[in-house]
């Protein structure tokens, strides 16, 4: 019987890497290039394990390469590990200024949203400061705290062979992606319900996960 604890999430899959793998998977600061194939070891160890498929374990794979500090790690000098932390030979120039060249991309579009967001909300003027009036007993207001800013979330380009019914993914529309469900795949079109109720349809280059 297949068990009812599948992980769909893919924060939730990295999360069941890092507890399971943790000498190959590191969840805060700095990591390790990956060895090459290691998505086939990956998959090998966990193919009697119900609680993940091999699609899910792909996209949380390059979730986890494509991060700003997995991109970082690949650099001259660092050694590729395997599974258990065993280093597993030098990286190749090429490799390292594959992912420099990304980390540079991805950042600047990061500052270039920033920035497209900022136009969009200007500060507001300082509003004229009011004529003094009589001294009064003045009670101090405590001041409001602090919204804590959400996580950033990385967003990667799905690919048609990863998707599924139910599956919940992001679709670019304007500036910022919007969530949704996806109801039916017709080829290479995509049918998503958003989570404002409105459905539409999108070709797969326009979802993210």
């Amino acid at each position: 019987m297949e068990s009812t604890d599948k992980l769909t999430d893919t924060n939730a899959i990295l999360a069941y890497l890092y507890e399971t793998f943790p000498l190959c998977f590191i969840a805060e600061g700095e990591t390790k290039p990956l060895k090459i194939g290691l998505f086939q070891d990956l998959a090998e160890k966990l193919a009697d394990d119900s609680k993940v498929s091999k699609t899910q374990l792909r996209v949380a794979l390059r979730r986890y390469t494509s991060s700003w500090r997995y991109l970082k790690g690949v650099k001259p000098g660092a050694q590729r590990i395997d599974l258990d932390g065993v280093d597993c030979g030098e990286l190749e120039q090429e490799h390292i200024d594959h992912a420099q060249a990304t980390l540079k991309e991805s950042q600047e579009k990061a500052k270039a949203k920033r920035l497209a967001v900022a136009a969009k909300n200007p500060a507001k003027k300082p509003a004229r400061p009011a004529k003094k009036a009589a001294p009064k007993t003045q009670v101090k207001k405590q001041p409001a705290p602090a919204e804590k800013a959400a996580p950033v979330v990385e967003l990667v380009p799905a690919k048609l062979e990863e998707l599924k019914q139910k599956q919940r993914v992001n679709i670019k529309l304007g500036q910022n992606p919007v969530s949704g469900v996806i109801t039916d795949i017709n080829k290479e079109d995509v049918h998503v319900q958003l989570d404002t109720g409105l459905t539409v349809k999108v070709r797969v280059e326009h979802i993210l996960l």
